[in-house]
């Protein structure tokens, strides 16, 4: 049956969440997707509890800093992981001589890390935060990168009694335990990822995720760009495992819904094929370097996968002409229409579907069916529902524990509400039920693939309209503000975009998947053995490009 929308409530507006919140609130407002209250920087605890319990907004999506000339400003947006519709976006301002608020990570343990990064870029401090230090940036980086008084030219060279003293005494350690570093240079890892690992025998004790180490403050590059041609490019460089497009149509998202855009339907279809082929390339590459992480299968599982991104890429290179920095989304559409002749790009794109049924028997037989593979994942980086809720979990890990939220269906874009196709999810909330979870996921992106084919096989010459009209210079109403997200390859990528009436963007802001469900980790792997904490870094499936950025 056509995959359709869950039951949603009706929106609450600014005044009724305003009315529920009391004395905590001292105003309200209205962002382009959601309400806004305003909230007084002494009681986000209150009012941040008040929402999760009574109001049901489970889902703390991202948190957002920001400078003004008058204030800082901190913005948690606000959802519901069973109603995605019913948002709110909670303001907080503070005055520029004191940036300082209460700490929200009590009620949503995931904003731990989100306040971590509002100190470390905008320099907003948190009380009663329980880690309040740096989390991109080196402790001893001089001044906060997007806060309006930060000199880019000051240099970063600070004295060695700064830094730390590998001799000294270490207080995350005691006798009985052993602190071993992993990475950041190790396959294992998935890239630039540090991990302090505490070892109490050879059990985890503890785990610190060190991120970081690829930081480019391309929020702050965007910021830079205008809206109309310089932006786009950047999304790719966020997933290098190739689910580009998939962030490509975040921005894309995003953008039009701050200045009104529409798409034209047929480059809807076209955004929503491409986009499952990038996934499909994607989930290859989770799936093949799994295996080489859990049973150092490289001669067949991790080769067959590489095969088989191989024919996506050559499908992809011939729609975008490119095989992984796709740059083909437009605001209002897409770059160019499919390529000519149509009829061999459709062959293509059948061929490789109709292969792929057979060769997923044969990941099923080497992996799921796999004794060895089931003895290291099943039961092993246990993350229960309520778990993964509150550090914000999203995608592949969320429907992993059995959490049934997905953005194609509970927000929907693009065409899959006309689409004929399912939400996975699995309920082993182990390492196991997140493989599941992906290779089902590659059955249901090929469904979604052979349908568009179908649709754009038989559109008809003088519709095909790929780009609605959009002004060159791009110049959005000042003060505007939205967050808009798609269900990327790992799960929830938003965009909070603010807008100052120029053709750049005020406040470009990066909500990744991976770095709220990195986040998770250390409850994952506590109590379990060191191939298990390297089983369940594998099973999240990060990619350093959008936990860094």
């Amino acid at each position: 049956m056509r995959q359709q929308s869950r039951h949603r409530s009706e929106p609450r507006s600014s005044e009724a969440f305003d009315a529920l919140l009391g004395d905590a609130a001292f105003g309200t407002g209205t962002h382009s997707n959601a309400p806004a209250v305003v909230v007084r920087a002494d009681r986000v605890v209150d009012a941040l509890t008040t929402l999760c319990e009574e109001a049901g907004l489970d889902h703390c999506s991202c948190v957002t800093a920001q400078q003004y000339p008058d204030r800082y400003e901190t913005i948690y947006h606000l959802t519901s992981y069973d109603d995605r519709t019913r948002e709110l976006s909670v303001v907080v301002p503070t005055p520029p001589d004191s940036p300082a608020s209460e700490s929200g990570s009590s009620v949503y343990p995931t904003a731990e890390w989100h306040e971590r990064e509002a100190y470390d870029l905008v320099g907003l401090a948190y009380e009663d935060h329980p880690d309040l230090r740096r989390i991109l940036l080196p402790e001893t980086w001089q001044g906060h990168p997007l806060s309006r008084e930060y000199n880019p030219e000051k240099p970063q060279v600070v004295p060695f009694r700064e830094h730390q003293n590998p001799l000294a005494e270490d207080e995350r350690t005691d006798a009985d335990t052993m602190l071993v570093n992993v990475g950041p240079h190790h396959p294992a890892t998935h890239g630039v990822l540090h991990l302090q690992v505490t070892l109490d025998g050879e059990q985890v004790a503890d785990v610190e995720p060190d991120i970081g180490y690829i930081h480019r403050c391309e929020e702050q590059m965007c910021q830079q760009g205008t809206y109309r041609h310089q932006i786009m490019p950047y999304p790719d460089r966020w997933d290098w495992g190739g689910g580009g497009l998939l962030n490509e149509w975040a921005y894309a998202r995003a953008a039009e819904d701050l200045a009104d855009i529409d798409v034209p339907e047929y480059a809807q279809v076209i955004r929503t094929m491409s986009a499952e082929l990038s996934r499909i390339l994607s989930h290859f590459l989770a799936v093949g370097t799994y295996a080489l992480d859990v049973v150092g299968e490289f001669t067949a599982v991790f080769q067959y996968a590489i095969r088989d991104r191989e024919l996506v890429q050559d499908i992809l290179e011939e729609l975008t002409g490119q095989r992984l920095m796709f740059n083909y989304f437009r605001l209002g559409g897409v770059a160019w229409d499919l390529p000519v002749p149509r009829e061999e790009f459709f062959e293509m794109v059948r061929a490789f579907l109709d292969g792929l049924p057979g060769k997923l028997a044969e990941y099923h037989d080497l992996l799921t069916s796999n004794e060895i593979l089931q003895r290291r994942t099943a039961g092993v980086g246990e993350l229960p529902p309520e778990t993964a809720k509150d550090y914000g979990c999203t995608g592949p890990v969320a429907r992993g524990s059995g959490i049934d939220f997905d953005l194609r269906r509970d927000d929907p874009y693009g065409y899959y509400e006309r689409l004929d196709w399912d939400v996975v999810t699995e309920d082993g909330c182990d390492n196991y039920a997140r493989l599941l979870v992906r290779l089902r996921e590659l059955e249901e992106s090929a469904k979604v693939v052979e349908q568009c084919v179908n649709l754009l096989e038989d559109w008809p010459d003088e519709d095909r309209e790929i780009q609605s009209n959009v002004p060159r210079t791009l110049k959005p109403d000042a003060d505007a503000e939205t967050y808009r997200a798609v269900e990327a390859a790992k799960g929830e990528l938003g965009i909070y975009l603010r807008s100052d009436g120029t053709d750049t963007p005020a406040r470009f802001k990066i909500r990744g998947p991976s770095f709220s469900n990195l986040q998770a980790l250390s409850t994952m792997a506590e109590g379990e053995y060191v191939p298990d904490l390297i089983a369940t870094i594998g099973s999240l499936d990060t990619i350093m490009g959008e936990v860094d950025r």
